[in-house]
């Protein structure tokens, strides 16, 4: 079956960097647009950044544009997020997700996605 397992996540202060991963196994990872949202408590699980199955195309939610970098490495099937100077309201349970091909690319709406990790944790203190 699909699995996406999360890690890296963790207790960082502002200004600080985390670099998440996220290893994906059960599909046919370099046919998949891979995406990165976050859940902060008492909020929606929002949009933070996906990657054309191809790494070619990237696309960002202002909120995180310019400071998170989104990557992939399709021989080793596993997505990548490097967050960069971490803010407070970064804080959120970070979850990885895969999308199989076909619509907009840009469609950041979740329930496009087909599969979901079970989260990792980034804590920012101010």
């Amino acid at each position: 079956q699909v699995q996406l397992v999360e890690s890296g996540g963790g207790l960082v202060q502002a200004g600080g960097s985390l670099r998440l991963s996220c290893a994906a196994s059960g599909l046919t990872f370099s046919y998949y647009i891979m995406g990165w949202f976050r859940q902060a408590p008492g909020k929606e699980r929002e949009f933070a950044a996906a990657i054309h199955w191809s790494g070619g195309s990237v696309y960002y939610a202002d909120s995180v544009k310019g400071r998170f970098t989104i990557s992939r490495d399709n021989a080793k099937n596993t997505v990548y997020l490097q967050m960069n100077s971490l803010k407070p309201e970064d804080t959120a349970v970070y979850y990885c997700a895969a999308r199989s091909r076909g619509g907009r690319f840009e469609d950041s709406r979740a329930p496009l996605y087909n599969y979901w990790g079970q989260g990792t944790q980034v804590t920012v203190s101010s």
